[in-house]
């Protein structure tokens, strides 16, 4: 396993796996056995960063969610699992009610929501502190001083290490982050954005982005990232639930435009050069890459997790990098 560093003040600042593991579906489903193997190679693997959300996965159920941690939580106590492994997880968009959703009804980022919602997810997760937690989705109710100040809160009160946002737009997160130093506050340092070889239309509408998505890292967030390099992309959904290779997984609409084909070509290639998969030629151009990712890749199966494991370790050659990169 290869690692990186997160965060920047030295009482808080970790070191990763450059691969993150998703755990979204665990607990839900993906059952308790095969969750349990999946986390236990990958640990064995070097593996010690993992990602959760309380909403996880509400959707399964029409619940609220909370399966994933729970399952975290299990799985931690029964190992004897401690702080060195890093568990990240995200507030904001877990629904109210149950038959509702984080586009109608999300808990949102109020001070007594920060707090309350923090609390029940260290208690799921059976952990005193939270290694890394998310503001999951923007929300613009309420005014972003007073969620600066409660995550800030948390952070100083030692149940929360590093801080980190998804799916906001960039000019927010930057507001956020002046605000956080003007008041000598910390502020977040991770930005967790779907990311991947091929690059999806932002201008396609839905029910929580109305103008175009705000959730992929596209070319204004990466420029952000370049002139701030003490911050760190991690990168969901880097394999596209599996539409690479699975021909039962179309790729999704945003990606149904004259700039897929070469990409997909370029990668294939590039796959039959290295004897890897696609999967693994997609990782290892995240991981190395000029602008370093960390992607964050789930598993259903151990044999999934094996392949992810083994992109870590594929290293392309600059010719390769560069014609993965001009493609268009």
């Amino acid at each position: 396993m290869k690692y990186r560093t997160i965060g920047t003040d030295p009482a808080h600042r970790r070191e990763v796996s450059v691969l993150a593991l998703g755990a979204m579906l665990f607990g839900s489903l993906t059952d308790e056995k095969t969750s349990f193997a999946v986390l236990d190679r990958y640990v064995e693997a070097g593996g010690n960063f993992i990602d959760t959300s309380d909403n996880y996965a509400f959707w399964t159920d029409g619940g609220q969610g909370g399966h994933s941690e729970e399952l975290l939580g299990r799985w931690r106590r029964s190992r004897g699992v401690g702080d060195e492994i890093v568990i990240a997880t995200k507030l904001g968009a877990r629904p109210l009610a149950p038959g509702t959703s984080y586009t109608d009804n999300p808990e949102g980022l109020s001070a007594k929501v920060i707090r309350e919602a923090a609390e029940r997810s260290r208690d799921r997760l059976g952990t005193e502190k939270l290694g890394l937690l998310y503001a999951h989705i923007d929300d613009p109710t309420v005014p972003q001083r007073e969620t600066v100040e409660a995550f800030g809160e948390l952070v100083a009160e030692g149940t929360v290490g590093l801080l980190g946002v998804s799916n906001q737009a960039v000019w927010r997160v930057e507001r956020a982050r002046a605000l956080a130093a003007a008041a000598g506050l910390p502020g977040y340092e991770v930005l967790q954005y779907q990311h991947s070889h091929l690059r999806p239309r932002s201008d396609v509408p839905s029910d929580l982005f109305p103008d175009g998505t705000l959730g992929h890292a596209g070319p204004e967030l990466l420029g952000y990232l370049r002139a701030e390099p003490a911050l760190t992309l991690v990168a969901y959904s880097p394999l596209l639930a599996g539409a690479y290779v699975r021909a039962d997984k179309p790729l999704p609409p945003d990606y149904d435009h004259p700039g897929t084909p070469a990409r997909l070509a370029v990668l294939r290639e590039i796959a039959r050069e290295t004897g890897a998969t696609v999967n693994q030629v997609v990782l290892a151009w995240q991981i190395g890459a000029e602008l370093p990712v960390v992607p964050l890749a789930g598993a259903s199966s151990v044999a999934q997790l094996e392949e992810n494991l083994a992109a870590v370790d594929l290293e392309l050659t600059g010719d390769q990098r560069a014609r993965l990169d001009a493609a268009h």
